[in-house]
C-alpha cells in the first residue's frame, strides 16, 4: 500500500525477485486492459483521466479473475490492490492475506517524483530525470522510442489522485491494522525503506 508515486512499484520487483512471489500490478494490469481497449478498460480510463479511482466493482473482477487463474499453491503480491476497504473485504474472502506493507512517504516528495516521471507505453518501463533518467533524454533505453508523460502524472492530475487517496484509500490501514496484518515503513527514498521491509520479510518470507 501507499500514494501513487510512493514507490509500491520498485519495492514489489525488489520483493518479488527475492523471494520468487508472482508480482500482480493493477497499474499493469489496467494499461493492458486499455491498450486492448476491453470494456473495463475503456471504463477505467475515463475515471483515470479525472484523477479518480476505478469503481470497485471493476478492480475486483480484474484482479480476482488474475488471481484466479494462478496454480493453486503460488505465492503472490499485490501492488496497488485492495484501494478501498469493500475490495478489500472482497479480497479477503476469496483468498488468504499474510502481509501488508504500507509506504508512507509525504505527498511533497511524492508530488516531486511524479512531475519527473516518464513512460515507455509500450513496455510499461518508468524513467525518473532525478533519480533514474533514461540514457538518452527523452528516449526508451532498450527500444529508443519516445517516452510520454502519463496524464495521471500531470501535475493537476497528481493533486487530485493524492486527495482522492487520502480520502479512500487511508481508511484501509485501520482495517489492515485492525487484522494485525499491516506494517507501515516512513521514509523519503525507496533506498532507505527497502533495507526495513528486507529485514522484515527476511524473518517471514522464504528467499527465492
Amino acid at each position: 500500500m501507499g500514494p501513487p508515486g510512493s514507490g509500491k512499484g520498485t519495492i514489489s520487483k525488489r520483493i518479488t525477485q527475492r523471494y520468487g512471489l508472482t508480482h500482480l500490478s493493477s497499474g499493469d494490469i489496467l494499461r493492458e486492459e486499455m491498450k486492448m481497449q476491453t470494456s473495463p478498460g475503456v471504463a477505467a480510463q475515463e475515471f483515470i483521466k479525472a484523477g479518480k479511482l476505478v469503481p470497485d466493482d471493476t478492480m475486483v473482477q480484474l484482479i480476482l479473475s488474475k488471481l484466479m487463474s494462478l496454480p493453486k499453491d503460488t505465492s503472490w503480491l499485490l501492488d496497488g490492490f485492495p484501494r478501498t476497504v469493500f475490495q478489500a473485504e472482497t479480497l479477503l474472502s476469496k483468498q488468504e492475506v499474510d502481509q501488508v506493507i504500507n509506504l508512507d512517504v509525504p505527498f511533497d516528495t511524492i508530488c516531486d517524483r511524479l512531475a519527473g516521471r516518464w513512460t515507455h507505453l509500450a513496455s510499461g518501463r518508468v524513467y525518473n530525470n532525478d533519480f533514474n533518467p533514461p540514457k538518452r533524454k527523452g528516449f526508451d533505453d532498450e527500444t529508443g522510442e519516445p517516452l510520454i508523460q502519463r496524464e495521471d502524472d500531470l501535475p493537476e492530475t497528481i493533486k487530485q489522485r493524492l486527495e482522492t487517496y487520502q480520502s479512500q484509500t487511508l481508511p484501509l490501514l485501520d482495517f489492515f491494522q485492525k487484522k494485525g496484518v499491516c506494517t507501515s515503513y516512513a521514509g523519503t527514498k525507496t533506498d532507505e525503506i527497502w533495507p526495513l521491509i528486507k529485514d522484515f520479510l527476511d524473518k517471514k518470507v522464504s528467499k527465492n
